[in-house]
């Protein structure tokens, strides 16, 4: 028997159990953690948020003003927000048969495994869970897509930047 940890946050649990021939994935939290590092993403224009300053790091040599805004002292990322996935390069997701939900708030990560890893399992979940996971989903989706970013970052995620 094994058991992987595929989540890094305490209270969103991901773990995949191996047993014999049969591998379960026990919840499937989406960390959300990661948003604190964004900008809001406001329903109406902000003037405030518009003018904030560009960062520059402090020898010059790197000039992301564009897609990082410095506030507060804090930088912070111009653009949509992401979300920490579970970690899916620990073991091929595709071999899972069975994923079992506890909860609605463990649940926010499964369209990530069912829609980009070739899941073909069952998942097991009660009809309140079910029903309370799927409103708070496409809450998310909504508010995303209601508030898009104009511009995409992705020159932040170097290494020699961060």
């Amino acid at each position: 028997m094994k058991l992987y940890c595929l989540s890094g946050h305490p209270t969103l649990p991901c773990n995949v159990l191996k047993f014999k021939s049969t591998t379960i994935m026990l919840d499937v939290g989406l960390d959300t953690t990661s948003v604190l590092n964004f900008l809001p993403l406001p329903l109406v224009h902000s003037p405030r948020l518009s003018k904030l300053p560009g960062w520059i790091s402090k020898d010059g040599n790197i000039n992301l003003e564009k897609e990082l805004k410095e506030c507060a002292g804090r930088v912070f990322v111009d653009a949509q927000p992401e979300f920490c996935l579970p970690e899916r390069e620990l073991l091929d997701l595709s071999t899972i048969d069975v994923i079992l939900i506890s909860n609605y708030h463990c649940m926010m990560a499964l369209p990530y495994i069912t829609e980009h890893t070739g899941f073909t399992g069952t998942v097991y979940a009660t009809e309140p869970t079910l029903q309370i996971g799927r409103l708070l989903m496409e809450e998310l989706v909504n508010f995303m897509e209601r508030v898009p970013k104009a511009q995409a970052a992705t020159c932040w995620k170097n290494k020699e930047v961060q």
